[in-house]
Protein backbone atom coordinates (compact mmCIF):
# COMPACT_ATOMS: atom_id res chain seq x y z
CA UNK A 1 0.00 0.00 0.00
CA UNK A 2 1.26 3.40 -1.11
CA UNK A 3 1.24 5.80 2.30
CA UNK A 4 1.23 9.92 2.83
CA UNK A 5 1.69 10.88 5.91
CA UNK A 6 1.25 14.56 6.76
CA UNK A 7 2.95 16.03 9.61
CA UNK A 8 6.41 15.13 10.43
CA UNK A 9 5.98 15.61 14.37
CA UNK A 10 6.98 13.08 16.56
CA UNK A 11 3.70 10.92 16.56
CA UNK A 12 4.08 11.34 12.48
CA UNK A 13 7.78 10.21 12.66
CA UNK A 14 6.70 7.23 14.19
CA UNK A 15 3.67 6.75 11.89
CA UNK A 16 5.76 6.57 9.16
CA UNK A 17 8.04 4.10 10.69
CA UNK A 18 5.42 1.74 11.66
CA UNK A 19 3.74 1.57 7.96
CA UNK A 20 7.23 0.89 7.06
CA UNK A 21 7.76 -1.62 9.75
CA UNK A 22 3.97 -3.27 7.96
CA UNK A 23 5.27 -3.20 4.26
CA UNK A 24 4.07 -0.48 3.06
CA UNK A 25 5.68 2.66 1.09
CA UNK A 26 5.48 5.45 2.85
CA UNK A 27 6.52 8.83 1.77
CA UNK A 28 5.98 11.77 4.28
CA UNK A 29 5.63 15.85 4.35
CA UNK A 30 6.21 18.13 6.74
CA UNK A 31 4.74 21.64 7.51
CA UNK A 32 7.61 23.75 5.32
CA UNK A 33 6.83 21.38 2.74
CA UNK A 34 3.26 21.27 2.36
CA UNK A 35 2.21 24.90 3.37
CA UNK A 36 -1.07 26.13 2.58
CA UNK A 37 -1.67 22.83 1.29
CA UNK A 38 0.10 24.03 -1.79
CA UNK A 39 2.12 20.35 -2.36
CA UNK A 40 -1.41 18.09 -2.22
CA UNK A 41 -2.33 18.73 -6.18
CA UNK A 42 -4.45 16.21 -7.69
CA UNK A 43 -1.54 14.30 -9.11
CA UNK A 44 0.19 13.73 -6.04
CA UNK A 45 -2.74 12.88 -3.85
CA UNK A 46 -3.92 10.67 -6.10
CA UNK A 47 -0.83 8.43 -6.27
CA UNK A 48 -1.17 7.42 -2.72
CA UNK A 49 -3.78 4.68 -1.55
CA UNK A 50 -4.62 6.79 1.77
CA UNK A 51 -3.60 9.83 3.33
CA UNK A 52 -2.65 10.01 7.45
CA UNK A 53 -2.97 13.38 8.82
CA UNK A 54 -1.18 14.02 11.98
CA UNK A 55 -0.43 17.75 11.73
CA UNK A 56 -2.36 20.35 13.60
CA UNK A 57 -5.93 21.99 14.08
CA UNK A 58 -5.42 24.69 11.70
CA UNK A 59 -3.07 22.68 9.25
CA UNK A 60 -5.54 19.65 8.66
CA UNK A 61 -8.50 21.51 7.59
CA UNK A 62 -6.49 22.61 4.72
CA UNK A 63 -5.29 19.36 4.18
CA UNK A 64 -8.73 17.67 3.96
CA UNK A 65 -10.04 20.15 1.50
CA UNK A 66 -7.10 19.20 -0.81
CA UNK A 67 -7.69 15.55 -0.22
CA UNK A 68 -11.07 14.85 -0.47
CA UNK A 69 -11.75 17.20 -2.83
CA UNK A 70 -9.96 14.57 -5.43
CA UNK A 71 -11.79 11.50 -3.67
CA UNK A 72 -9.00 10.50 -1.55
CA UNK A 73 -9.04 7.99 1.40
CA UNK A 74 -8.00 9.77 4.60
CA UNK A 75 -7.03 8.87 7.98
CA UNK A 76 -7.22 11.93 10.65
CA UNK A 77 -5.73 11.52 13.62
CA UNK A 78 -5.44 15.13 14.31
CA UNK A 79 -7.88 17.04 16.70
CA UNK A 80 -9.07 19.88 17.60
CA UNK A 81 -10.66 20.94 14.33
CA UNK A 82 -14.31 18.93 15.07
CA UNK A 83 -16.41 22.36 14.69
CA UNK A 84 -15.67 21.78 10.97
CA UNK A 85 -16.84 17.75 11.11
CA UNK A 86 -19.96 18.14 9.44
CA UNK A 87 -18.20 19.97 6.14
CA UNK A 88 -15.55 17.77 5.90
CA UNK A 89 -18.40 14.50 5.96
CA UNK A 90 -20.34 17.00 3.26
CA UNK A 91 -17.02 17.41 1.27
CA UNK A 92 -16.04 13.53 1.11
CA UNK A 93 -19.95 12.82 0.04
CA UNK A 94 -19.73 15.20 -2.53
CA UNK A 95 -16.58 13.87 -4.01
CA UNK A 96 -16.47 10.87 -3.34
CA UNK A 97 -13.77 10.52 -0.53
CA UNK A 98 -13.82 8.35 1.98
CA UNK A 99 -13.01 9.82 5.73
CA UNK A 100 -12.12 7.48 8.96
CA UNK A 101 -11.48 10.08 12.39
CA UNK A 102 -10.95 9.60 15.93
CA UNK A 103 -9.74 11.33 18.73
CA UNK A 104 -7.13 8.44 19.60
CA UNK A 105 -5.75 5.26 17.37
CA UNK A 106 -4.72 3.75 20.74
CA UNK A 107 -6.55 0.36 21.07
CA UNK A 108 -6.15 0.95 24.74
CA UNK A 109 -7.70 3.97 25.21
CA UNK A 110 -10.98 2.57 22.97
CA UNK A 111 -10.95 0.14 25.48
CA UNK A 112 -11.36 2.66 28.23
CA UNK A 113 -13.79 4.13 26.40
CA UNK A 114 -16.06 1.08 26.43
CA UNK A 115 -14.30 0.34 30.33
CA UNK A 116 -16.23 3.98 31.38
CA UNK A 117 -19.46 3.30 30.02
CA UNK A 118 -19.82 0.41 32.32
CA UNK A 119 -18.13 2.30 34.93
CA UNK A 120 -20.25 5.04 35.06
CA UNK A 121 -23.54 2.62 34.76
CA UNK A 122 -22.48 0.82 37.80
CA UNK A 123 -21.89 3.85 39.72
CA UNK A 124 -24.40 6.49 38.34
CA UNK A 125 -27.28 5.39 40.77
CA UNK A 126 -24.31 5.39 43.70
CA UNK A 127 -24.54 9.11 44.78
CA UNK A 128 -21.40 9.18 42.57
CA UNK A 129 -20.09 12.35 40.32
CA UNK A 130 -17.86 12.39 37.71
CA UNK A 131 -15.17 14.22 36.10
CA UNK A 132 -12.05 13.73 34.29
CA UNK A 133 -8.20 14.54 34.58
CA UNK A 134 -5.86 14.34 31.34
CA UNK A 135 -2.07 15.17 30.87
CA UNK A 136 -0.03 15.60 27.65
CA UNK A 137 3.26 17.21 26.64
CA UNK A 138 3.64 21.20 26.39
CA UNK A 139 3.61 21.16 22.81
CA UNK A 140 -0.04 19.82 22.48
CA UNK A 141 -2.11 22.64 21.01
CA UNK A 142 -5.51 21.83 21.92
CA UNK A 143 -7.07 21.63 25.82
CA UNK A 144 -8.62 19.48 26.77
CA UNK A 145 -7.58 17.04 24.60
CA UNK A 146 -10.27 15.20 21.76
CA UNK A 147 -9.51 11.79 24.15
CA UNK A 148 -10.98 13.27 26.71
CA UNK A 149 -14.11 14.95 25.13
CA UNK A 150 -14.76 11.66 23.74
CA UNK A 151 -14.28 10.48 27.74
CA UNK A 152 -16.45 13.02 28.54
CA UNK A 153 -19.32 12.41 25.76
CA UNK A 154 -18.90 8.52 26.70
CA UNK A 155 -20.10 9.13 29.81
CA UNK A 156 -22.27 11.75 29.05
CA UNK A 157 -24.22 9.33 27.29
CA UNK A 158 -24.95 6.92 30.00
CA UNK A 159 -25.67 10.35 32.35
CA UNK A 160 -28.10 11.66 30.31
CA UNK A 161 -25.96 14.93 30.32
CA UNK A 162 -22.54 16.90 29.68
CA UNK A 163 -21.71 18.73 32.69
CA UNK A 164 -18.84 16.90 33.92
CA UNK A 165 -15.90 19.06 34.71
CA UNK A 166 -12.45 18.15 32.59
CA UNK A 167 -8.97 19.30 34.34
CA UNK A 168 -6.05 19.59 31.54
CA UNK A 169 -2.30 19.60 32.28
CA UNK A 170 0.74 20.19 29.83
CA UNK A 171 3.54 18.74 31.21
CA UNK A 172 6.90 18.52 29.78
CA UNK A 173 7.01 15.18 26.91
CA UNK A 174 4.29 13.70 28.68
CA UNK A 175 2.71 10.47 26.16
CA UNK A 176 -0.78 11.32 27.34
CA UNK A 177 -3.03 10.01 30.42
CA UNK A 178 -6.53 10.08 31.17
CA UNK A 179 -8.43 9.71 34.35
CA UNK A 180 -12.02 9.63 34.48
CA UNK A 181 -12.71 9.94 38.71
CA UNK A 182 -16.37 9.04 40.08
CA UNK A 183 -16.34 10.85 43.72
CA UNK A 184 -18.43 9.82 46.32
CA UNK A 185 -19.42 10.60 50.05
CA UNK A 186 -16.56 8.61 51.46
CA UNK A 187 -14.36 7.72 48.39
CA UNK A 188 -13.15 7.90 45.28
CA UNK A 189 -12.48 5.65 42.50
CA UNK A 190 -10.46 6.25 39.63
CA UNK A 191 -10.55 4.66 35.53
CA UNK A 192 -7.10 5.24 34.02
CA UNK A 193 -5.00 4.75 31.24
CA UNK A 194 -1.88 5.85 30.93
CA UNK A 195 0.49 5.94 28.10
CA UNK A 196 4.14 5.31 28.39
CA UNK A 197 4.66 5.79 24.55
CA UNK A 198 3.62 7.07 21.09
CA UNK A 199 3.57 3.97 19.27
CA UNK A 200 -0.03 1.89 20.42
CA UNK A 201 -1.79 5.47 18.57
CA UNK A 202 0.75 5.24 15.60
CA UNK A 203 0.07 1.17 15.05
CA UNK A 204 -4.08 2.12 15.47
CA UNK A 205 -3.96 4.52 12.65
CA UNK A 206 -1.63 2.42 10.45
CA UNK A 207 -4.28 -0.42 11.21
CA UNK A 208 -7.21 1.86 10.06
CA UNK A 209 -5.39 2.99 7.04
CA UNK A 210 -5.19 -0.62 6.35
CA UNK A 211 -8.81 -0.98 6.40
CA UNK A 212 -9.59 2.06 5.22
CA UNK A 213 -7.93 0.92 1.65
CA UNK A 214 -10.58 -1.36 1.13
CA UNK A 215 -13.46 0.38 1.79
CA UNK A 216 -15.56 3.58 1.55
CA UNK A 217 -17.31 6.43 3.48
CA UNK A 218 -17.22 8.16 6.15
CA UNK A 219 -16.04 5.87 10.13
CA UNK A 220 -15.49 7.11 13.65
CA UNK A 221 -12.71 5.15 14.43
CA UNK A 222 -15.00 4.00 17.96
CA UNK A 223 -17.70 2.45 15.54
CA UNK A 224 -14.73 0.48 13.44
CA UNK A 225 -11.92 -0.49 16.40
CA UNK A 226 -13.44 -4.05 16.55
CA UNK A 227 -13.06 -4.99 12.75
CA UNK A 228 -9.32 -3.89 12.57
Amino acid sequence: MRLLVLGAGKTGKLVAEVAAEHGHSVHVLDATENKDGAALTHPFVTGFDVVIDFTTPESVITNMRACLAVGAKMVIGTTGWYEKLADMKALAERRGGSLLYGTNYSIGVQKMFALARYFTTALKESGYTFSIEETHHTSKVDAPSGTALTLRDNVASVLGNTDIRIEAHRVGDAAGTHTLIATGPNDRLLLTHESTSRKPFAEGAVRAAEWLSTHSGIYDFQDVVEKL
